[in-house]
């Protein structure tokens, strides 16, 4: 009994790794999602995106320019988000393109643009993201292959949080793939096992390379070198002053003993 038991646990335990390979497979076949971050002034909403970009299966992130971002506001997410570091936006564009297929699309309020409730998707999508103030710059315009807006309804803003407007327009791309609603358990979705941190908190390794770690170690020294050698600096000012007041203090206390050794030879 005990036997037939244990092979029927073991039986449904390969189906459920089958199971599971199924649906990872069907999950690669619908048309992935990315989204390209550059020029996003205000650290935390970075780390706001990558919150987002983890609910919504963002296959990855990529950050344009600095290597160097603010995790606060992921609560913690960003360790499940895959990141990938572009010295320009050229090459990000092109890479997405060559590898995956993704067309480009903007997300700001052009003629051309479309609502983004209308789904106006064909494949691989790559999601261009602009400055909270300005929205997307000449360069990034001149890189997309289309646009899409989201439609307001009231009076009282003209445009919404550069995190905001990503997690409406990653949603719909989410409905529109019909990608597999995660997992609920009470009032929240189940958070998946923890994935093991490759390189430190808030920096993302370099295109093609494998010491993005060094780097942030050396990055790291420097600066630390640097404000010992600003401190030492510092220091050294302090007691030349010091010194400088003890001679001052000196040669007035000579003085007044002169005056006082005057004053007795007087008597």
């Amino acid at each position: 009994m005990e036997a037939k038991m244990e092979y029927q646990v073991a039986e449904a335990s390969v189906e459920e790794e089958e199971m599971a390979v199924t649906d990872t497979a069907a999950e690669d076949t619908k048309p992935g999602c990315w989204l390209i971050t550059h020029s996003v002034s205000k650290r935390h909403n970075v780390g706001t995106l990558l919150r987002c970009a983890t609910a919504f299966g963002v296959r990855q992130v990529c950050l344009v320019g600095s290597r160097q971002f603010n995790a606060f506001g992921s609560h913690g997410s960003d360790v499940y988000v895959d990141l990938r570091h572009f010295d320009n936006l050229r090459n990000c564009c092109a890479a997405l393109k060559e590898e995956h297929g993704c067309q480009i699309v903007g997300i700001e309020i052009t003629p051309e643009a479309k609502p983004v409730q209308s789904h106006p998707f064909t494949g691989p999508t790559a999601f261009m993201l602009g400055n909270e103030g300005q929205g997307l710059s000449k360069a990034q315009l001149a890189l997309c292959d289309s646009f899409v807006y989201i439609p307001q309804y009231g009076t009282g803003t003209a445009s919404l949080n550069v995190a905001v407007a990503a997690s409406i327009v990653l949603h719909q791309f989410a409905v529109w793939a019909q990608y597999d609603e995660h997992a609920r358990e009470g009032q929240k979705f189940v958070v998946g096992p923890r994935p093991v941190r490759r390189g430190p908190r808030g920096a993302v390794r370099g295109e093609g390379d494998g010491n993005g770690d060094d780097e942030v170690r050396a990055a790291r020294e420097t600066r630390r070198a640097e404000g010992r050698s600003e401190e030492a600096e510092g220091l050294g000012q302090q007691l030349a002053m010091a010194l400088f007041e003890d001679e001052l203090i000196a040669e007035r206390d000579g003085e007044e003993i002169k005056e006082d050794l005057e004053e007795v030879r007087a008597l």
